[in-house]
């Protein structure tokens, strides 16, 4: 059998950019010579891997078994090159990091900006996505390091938390129990809730899942809530009246500054968000990305800070 890791990553490439045209401009390549490394790439497997028809490309049942050892062999290469790279130059380079988008808003960001002014020889890229993306980002060798929610616990990677940070129910800042100083949780039977799909991809998003759990351990699982794929919309839509929503703390900070948002202490109800750093099991790990990891688990929790206001009675 004879397989060019070139003709390898032509194969992944049209997979991740869904047909030929996308892929052939990603890499820089005309059309027919792309078709040409997948067509050698078959022939030397002997089995195709992809169907064609008027719709476009789809893998075949040999294309969706030979992927994941297709992504496996370019990233083990980056990691030999990674390895290399480290004899040569050490504390420098470009480092790809993965993280959950709402992460951005909480004291990670502070601890990047910090890393990069104590490694400025370190170029730090970031990939955003769910959980669930962040993982297959790091699985594919695409990003040395993930930050999601959760540990993964696939046996390909190493999940490690990093920090626990509290979730908060927030209303708008006229809804009628924004100022109990606590809230029986059946005064919440008849809310409506703005929350993640529990599905954004393959696989269930863990963070998604904490509402409907927290509710229902407190008798709500009949609650109706709206999927919303964005934290920002969902906050702005609370602000808007459309319902309540269950938040990390450090992403609703400036909001409970200006008081456009209220925290509502609900009795029985104090969830914990774990922030998980992972990598994959079998990659090399460099002295930035090692660097790195000590930095992101130093990262604080950072406290919400909002205006005080009168609380009525608890209810």
């Amino acid at each position: 059998m004879t397989m060019e890791l070139a003709n390898v990553a032509a194969f992944v490439a049209v997979v991740d950019a869904a047909g030929f045209t996308a892929a052939a401009g990603m890499l820089h390549l005309s059309q027919p010579a792309l078709s040409r490394r997948i067509a050698l790439l078959e022939r030397g497997l002997g089995q195709p891997l992809f169907e064609r028809g008027p719709r476009g490309v789809r893998l075949t049942d040999a294309g969706e078994t030979f992927l994941p050892h297709a992504r496996a062999a370019l990233a083990c290469l980056r990691d030999g090159a990674a390895a290399l790279d480290e004899l040569t130059r050490g504390d420098t380079g470009t480092l790809t990091l993965a993280i959950v988008g709402t992460l951005a808003s909480t004291g990670v960001a502070l601890q990047l900006g910090q890393f990069r002014l104590a490694h400025p020889r370190v170029r730090v890229l970031l990939r955003t996505g769910s959980s669930s993306d962040v993982s297959n980002l790091v699985r594919r060798g695409e990003a040395s390091l993930g930050l999601r929610y959760f540990a993964d616990g696939a046996a390909d990677l190493v999940s490690r938390d990093v920090y626990h940070e509290p979730l908060l129910i927030v209303a708008p800042a006229d809804h009628p129990l924004a100022n109990l100083r606590r809230v029986a949780p059946e005064r919440l039977r008849d809310a409506s809730w703005v929350a993640f799909p529990e599905r954004g991809g393959p696989a269930p998003d863990p963070f998604a899942r904490v509402l409907t759990r927290t509710l229902a351990a407190v008798g709500l699982d009949e609650t109706t809530i709206v999927h919303i794929d964005s934290l920002t919309a969902q906050k702005r839509l609370v602000e808007a009246g459309f319902g309540l929503a269950l938040v990390p703390r450090s992403s609703v900070v400036e909001e409970l500054a200006r008081g456009s948002l209220r925290a509502l202490d609900v009795r029985g109800i104090k969830p914990l968000v774990h922030v998980t750093l992972i990598h994959r099991k079998t990659a090399f790990l460099g002295r930035a990305a090692r660097q790195l990891m000590v930095a992101l688990a130093q990262v604080p929790a950072r406290p919400a800070t909002r205006r005080r206001a009168p609380r009525r009675a608890s209810s």
